[in-house]
């Protein structure tokens, strides 16, 4: 439909629409009719190709071609043992790295977008999948739009369509146009009716453009590197081995089948997929504790971060306004009642006002009510409350004097609205009465009063002299001191023909609101913890200073000063003081003074949205990690410049979520450093499972090449079957255990990871090597001892059955890298306990059932046999512990 130059009312008819909206049930049959508002993904991940995924898998490859080799050479029993071999390793990927996928599903789904839309004249928030035609659009600065539409009101309207037609300019919308689904408002609001949503869209009709491709994080990348290194390693290793039993005189195609079995078991196939499953499942643990992240590189970067920059309404504090005092009149009157409910007094020295008696107190409420967006609905016996919660709680104020802002709006008819931004730190709303036009003005009292050229009080208006300026900047100084958020309000009568840019100037100063918004309890626990894992925390706000600096206390944040004050000249000192500094002050440093100085800072103040990036970049630059926060428009450059990036899941816009690399769903600082917790610990279960694999297949390698080499191929320790058995089936649980192995709460007692630091870096590498070499040679003195001369099968079978019985110790082992496998408690990973045991009970049906002991040409073994095996392993546990004490009192 084309909807341009056609007036509302006429698009309202074609799409069967009130102004005031749709009813819910209207908008329940239609969204039956035609489906969520959401785009076909191309790219969704299906069972086949997930099963396909399998088949690019190295290890798959080398058991075909062992596979294939044992076909020519009439060894059927092997090829089919191979072939079942192969199917497990393909069916057991395929059913994890699926239930993976479909946990990465369900996170997705977990960050659900919403839009403001009028339903039976009310404006709620429904999800964006929910928007159906015919629905009104209430949308402002930050907003994505969910569908196409038809703007019918307007202020100020920018709109980035970059997504649609790759323009960088934003574009100025006016009353008629159109805007479409996935583009953003950057500057303005509007109302607008859908015309198309989803797949009809202009989104929808090319939405291939927008399909993201899959990218590798440096994680995966890390993990990809290692593999090819060692299946590098690998073929040197099986092809020196081929090499050694050939001109030992061994059978030729048989030690091809020998070398092949080696270059399967020292690749550790299970590597990838227990890396996706430890992400996919810790993400989703870290989801469960309202942090949402959006990229797995997330996860990575989490474990590093030494500084988190954050703001503070909402976050450190719990953004539920309430106003406490009003300073109107040269007087101070108290607000009783908490919350949004309008249950309260207001009071002057303990006793009831009367408003109507105290004129400039109920202009200043008037205009409290008036210069604001929000909205309060009575339902079912509570309160239903839309806005932000500073404007909510002004109405709020206004109605326990018994004004109402309903009652306002129909006698002030609104003709037009300054934006607040955060430059001005103003907002100017306009309105029409019997007299003529007034404006009313609130914002950060300093702005305020730059405009103001008189003040009112009970005996009129008199002229605003210094004396009035002074003692309204000491009430305001005072009132934050103590931790309130102030506002300053004002108005004027408008001439005749005075343009609606004029509308700021010559204000009526009428007082100050101050409102209270509570540290949150658990900030400063939080902030403690972060102390102690050696991580910076710093306040950043639109704030007052001494309201930041009040709060600061409060939880704790100037304990983190630690700049270098002795080195600083005295602009510098001036400027720092009390580990704090405005917006105002930072732009009066260059780059070079702002480095010298931005560790010894914890606060920042009145800053701009923009100079949050400047922040990042001057940490950066001092070699830190930083995790920034941000909820706006402008947040977004600091938010894709931080390492991490955090948006704000409450009152985040869509702008800033998508910058971010994680959001807040509950705009909590601790969950922050909840998430940083667990991004240390997946990180950490990453390095455990890692070690363990790579020690564990190469103890094969290493026993294999022992025997060839000291005693020859007719007494090789193991058997191709035997080395494929052990390899495919007795790692890959105790593996995926670990990687799930529970948090360490002493996690946070360490200093932050180093970004870029190796998986296997010099402690793990040695740790690798020296108990791969330790198994390696136990198992080879178990051989020994079992007589191969005198019966080759159950040396092999002892050997066999040392390895298998390791499985009952090693995995506890890795549990910690750096302490005692003891200390950190055999039965706290329940998992673990499920996994090795499983594992160890199938192991030993293939040596007791007696078809498949004659495939892997295995014998039984009496209870007394089990003796020197169980005796091996158990010995090797505490040669594995002793070689981790050492290396962690060595220090490396």
């Amino acid at each position: 439909m084309d909807y341009e130059n056609i007036d509302i009312d006429s698009v309202l008819a074609d799409l069967n629409t009130s102004r005031e909206g749709l009813s819910e049930e209207e908008a329940a049959n239609r969204l039956l009719e035609s489906g969520f508002n959401e785009l076909e993904e191309k790219t969704k991940v299906t069972p086949l190709k997930v099963l396909l995924r399998q088949f690019a898998n190295f290890i798959v490859w080398v058991l075909l071609a062992a596979a294939i080799i044992s076909l020519t050479i009439d060894e059927v029993v092997n090829f089919w043992v191979i072939v079942i071999i192969i199917a497990f390793v393909v069916i057991l990927g395929f059913v994890q790295e699926f239930k993976a996928e479909k946990a990465m599903e369900a996170l997705k789904k977990m960050v659900q977008p919403v839009t403001h839309v009028v339903r039976g004249g009310v404006v709620i928030e429904i999800p964006t999948r929910n928007v159906v035609v015919g629905d009104i659009m209430v949308l402002e600065t930050g907003d994505k739009i969910a569908a196409d539409g038809f703007v019918f009101e307007i202020q100020g309207l920018k709109v980035d369509e970059s997504a649609i037609t790759g323009e960088s300019m934003s574009v100025v919308k006016g009353t008629g146009d159109l805007i479409f689904s996935g583009t953003q408002i950057v500057h303005g609001k509007c109302r607008a009716i859908v015309t198309a949503v989803g797949m009809q869209s202009r989104l929808g009709m090319i939405a291939g453009m927008i399909q993201e491709n899959e990218v590798r994080t440096p994680l995966q990348e890390k993990i990809a590197d290692l593999a090819k290194s060692l299946a590098i390693i690998a073929l040197i290793a099986s092809g020196l081995t081929f090499v050694l039993g050939h001109f030992t005189g061994a059978p030729t195609e048989e030690m091809l089948i020998i070398a092949l079995a080696l270059a399967v078991a020292a690749v550790p196939e299970g590597l990838p997929l227990t890396m996706t499953i430890t992400l996919a499942y810790g993400m989703h643990r870290m989801a469960k504790h309202n942090a949402i992240v959006r990229k797995m590189l997330g996860v990575e970067t989490l474990g590093s971060t030494t500084v988190i920059c954050t703001d503070k309404t909402g976050t450190l504090t719990k953004n539920e306004m309430t106003v406490q005092k009003i300073y109107a009149g040269d007087e101070f009157f108290d607000l009783t009642g908490v919350g949004y409910d309008p249950e309260g007094s207001l009071l002057k020295d303990g006793e009831d006002v009367e408003v109507e008696k105290n004129h400039t107190l109920g202009m200043l409420l008037k205009a409290a009510a008036l210069c604001n967006n929000s909205s309060m609905v009575q339902r079912q016996g509570r309160w239903d409350v839309v806005g932000a919660p500073t404007e909510v709680s002004l109405i709020v104020a206004a109605s326990k004097a018994d004004i109402w802002k309903d009652d306002l709006d129909a006698e002030y008819e609104k003709l037009h609205e300054i934006m607040f931004t955060s430059e001005r730190k103003l907002m100017t709303t306009i309105h029409k009465t019997n007299e003529g036009r007034i404006a009313f003005c609130k914002g950060a009292p300093e702005f305020v009063l730059e405009k103001c050229v008189s003040i009112e009080r009970d005996d009129g208006v008199h002229e605003l002299n210094d004396d009035d300026v002074g003692r309204i900047v000491q009430q305001n100084t005072e009132l934050a001191r103590s931790a309130y958020r102030v506002l300053g309000i004002s108005y004027r009568n408008l001439p005749e023909g005075l343009p609606v840019e004029g509308s700021e100037n010559e204000l009526t100063f009428l007082g100050l609101v101050a409102m209270i918004d509570p540290e949150r309890k658990e900030a400063k626990d939080a902030i403690a913890l972060c102390r102690q894992a050696g991580i910076r925390v710093v306040m950043i706000t639109g704030d007052n200073e001494e309201t930041a600096k009040a709060i600061g206390k409060k939880i704790g944040l100037y304990a983190d000063y630690d700049g270098p004050v002795d080195r600083m000249d005295d602009k510098l000192k001036c400027i720092i003081g009390d580990a704090a500094i405005t917006g105002s002050e930072l732009l009066s440093l260059d780059d070079e003074e702002f480095d010298s100085v931005v560790e010894g800072v914890s606060i920042y103040a009145r800053v701009m949205p923009e100079q949050k990036l400047r922040i990042v970049q001057a940490l950066q630059n001092r070699g830190h990690v930083v995790a920034m926060t941000g909820d706006g428009v402008n947040d977004a450059p600091a938010l894709k410049k931080a390492d991490i990036g955090i948006s704000m899941g409450i009152k985040g816009t869509d702008v800033a979520k998508e910058s971010s690399l994680m959001v807040l769903q509950d705009d909590n600082f601790e969950t922050i450093v909840e998430a940083v917790k667990r991004g240390r610990g997946i990180y950490e279960n990453i390095e455990k499972f890692t070690t363990y694999l790579v020690s564990r297949n190469f103890t094969e390698v290493i026993l294999i090449m022992l025997g060839i080499t000291l005693l020859g191929f007719d007494l090789i320790p193991l058997l191709a079957l035997q080395i494929l058995f052990i390899n495919m089936f007795d790692e890959i649980m105790p593996a995926i255990a670990l990687g799930l192995d529970p948090v360490r709460d002493e996690v946070m007692y360490e200093k932050p990871r180093k970004p870029g630091e190796r998986i296997l870096k010099k402690r793990n590498l040695l740790l690798v090597v020296s108990i791969a070499l330790i198994m390696g040679l136990v198992c080879f003195f178990v051989f020994i001892f079992s007589d191969p001369v005198g019966n080759i099968e159950r040396a092999r079978t002892m050997t066999f059955a040392t390895i298998v019985s390791m499985i009952l110790f090693i995995p506890f082992v890795f549990r910690s890298l750096t302490r005692s496998a003891f200390s950190v408690g055999l039965f706290t990973n329940k998992l673990m306990l499920v996994g090795v045991a499983s594992t160890f009970l199938l192991t030993l049906t293939v040596m007791y059932v007696p078809y498949l002991g004659n495939v892997f040409e295995l014998v039984a073994l009496g209870p007394a046999e089990w003796i020197v095996p169980i005796s091996a392993a158990f010995a090797t546990l505490f040669i594995a512990e002793a070689i981790k004490k050492i290396l962690a009192s060595s220090g490396i």
